[in-house]
């Protein structure tokens, strides 16, 4: 394996928060945010969007920014990942999503050079096998090859919308994948909530950057931040994730 690169999946759609990776903070849309600390990995980066009209705005603003735009299936998630892979040559991805706006770029570059350095297609590397860290800085690390097993054995519409259920779930799989879940925060910090997904989510984190400056801090001073602002991390400690 030589080629590896981050794979992020964006789109307008959302049911809770249409729009959201839009939205401004600091003057600046989130995805903006997010694409910022994704380049610290200095990992290229894809967006994977749908072939719907309302994700037309998303293919522009990656043309703008100079970001390859992969488009494809909005519901067969798997299969975009698999076919924006295959279109920019890639023999290893890392699975982001794009309501991450303060993802730690760093941590997923170190965690990707721990990958390649193994040279084994097997594994399975993420820092939320066991979660310590905050919802919201969460990532995956799998082979092309891996993720080419599950795009053409996967058959659940579950395990096609959630990329990687395959790898993780699927009898046929399990046997043979390695799991790396060494990567650990230092404590537990899985009950504080910074992924965007519904009102006060975006109220959390744009309180958090434009308040804060959240987005120049790496993760361990992001989480003393989190630590030391009990009253704003409850405003979104109720919101239930959404399964996958």
């Amino acid at each position: 394996m030589k080629n590896i690169g981050i794979i992020s999946q964006v789109r307008m759609g959302s049911t809770r928060l249409p729009g959201k990776v839009l939205l401004p903070a600091a003057g600046i849309p989130l995805l903006t945010h997010h694409v910022r600390r994704l380049r610290q990995s200095r990992l290229p980066i894809i967006l994977a969007t749908t072939t719907e009209p309302v994700d037309d705005v998303l293919a522009a603003y990656a043309h703008e920014h100079n970001l390859p735009c992969y488009r494809g299936s909005e519901t067969d998630v798997l299969s975009r990942y698999y076919e924006a892979a295959l279109q920019v040559g890639l023999d290893a991805v890392v699975r982001v999503t794009s309501d991450c706006p303060l993802i730690d770029g760093e941590l997923v570059g170190a965690a990707a050079e721990r990958f390649m350095a193994e040279q084994n297609p097997l594994v399975y590397r993420s820092n939320s096998i066991v979660r310590s860290f905050p919802r919201g800085l969460d990532f995956e690390i799998f082979s092309f090859q891996m993720l080419q097993e599950a795009y053409e054995q996967a058959t659940s519409p579950y395990e096609r919308e959630h990329v990687t259920p395959y790898l993780k779930t699927n009898p046929a799989a399990l046997p043979r994948v390695i799991f790396r879940d060494e990567i650990y925060a230092e404590g537990d910090f899985s009950q504080f909530r910074i992924t965007l997904d519904t009102p006060e989510d975006y109220a959390v984190i744009q309180a958090l950057i434009e308040q804060h400056q959240a987005a120049d801090l790496p993760c361990a001073d992001l989480i003393r931040l989190l630590l030391a602002q009990p009253e704003l991390m409850a405003l979104n400690a109720h919101i239930e994730q959404k399964a996958g």
